[in-house]
């Protein structure tokens, strides 16, 4: 009875309306009109939700007991709770502003958003492998652009690029092409006419080849959990083919031993 309210779909449903729920109660609360005029229902409410959360968790762990802890979503589903569950006590009160991690609890329970999540820490080792790449050439057009351009009188460009802290930041904003144009290449260009081909090179070289290839890492990993998905779902399916047919053949066993006597 209890494994199949908690694997039900209606529960699962159930559970991610109370997450949405809390979610529009968390940013209604930093709201201070709405809150003198219906602060004590929005608590309440928040101490209901929070119930909710703790009686979903001891309906999984009665369930399941020890393998609950198993499933890192699970762990997961534990932690935020726990850290809801911390303002609750007076000397935590502080703490209150962690309750909006409860609305991270969709990723656990929507597929789609846990499928992200996966391909996402999946790619991380591909992914550092393009973070030190993309180290090296920061280092080396930092190194580059502070030679360059930031032994000059202009403040402007002494402000940009006058270290290598600075040239790597001030690249860091032409990587994101976030006001380049007017905030960086307007007044190297003034005392550098050529230097649009080193800031094309770059965001060409870091923005559209490197930053792309984390695209791909993250696509590739997807697509590899989705194989591994659709590759236990036919298993799954075909064993409950196996013990259809096993059923079928103790039926027959039977009728034939009925036949017998």
């Amino acid at each position: 009875m209890l494994a199949t309210i908690v694997n039900s779909r209606v529960f699962n449903r159930f559970i991610i309306a109370v997450i949405l729920v809390n979610a529009v109660m968390l940013g209604l609360e930093t709201d201070d009109a709405i809150m003198a005029a219906h602060g004590p229902l929005l608590h309440m409410l928040d101490r209901v939700i929070i119930g909710i959360f703790v009686v979903e968790l001891a309906m999984k762990l009665v369930l399941w007991r020890g393998s609950f802890f198993r499933n890192g979503w699970n762990v997961f589903d534990f932690i935020v709770v726990a850290i809801s569950l911390l303002p609750m006590i007076a000397m935590f009160s502080v703490l209150r502003v962690f309750r909006v991690f409860r609305v991270f609890r969709l990723i656990s329970v929507v597929p789609q958003m846990r499928r992200v999540v996966s391909a996402l820490l999946r790619a991380i080792p591909g992914m550092a492998s393009i973070l030190a790449v993309l180290l090296v050439v920061f280092y080396v057009a930092a190194v580059m652009a502070t030679q360059i351009f930031g032994h000059t009188d202009d403040p402007v460009l002494e402000n940009l690029f006058g270290s290598i802290g600075a040239s790597m930041y001030t690249l860091f904003q032409l990587m994101t092409l976030e006001g380049w144009s007017e905030n960086i290449a307007a007044p190297t260009l003034v005392h550098y006419p050529w230097s649009w081909v080193f800031f094309v090179g770059f965001i060409v070289v870091t923005t559209f080849a490197v930053l792309n290839l984390f695209i791909g890492i993250i696509v590739d990993a997807m697509n590899m959990i989705h194989d591994e998905e659709d590759a236990e779902q036919h298993h799954q399916i075909a064993r409950q083919d196996d013990i259809d047919a096993l059923r079928g053949d103790i039926a027959e066993l039977k009728d034939m031993l009925k036949a017998r006597d």
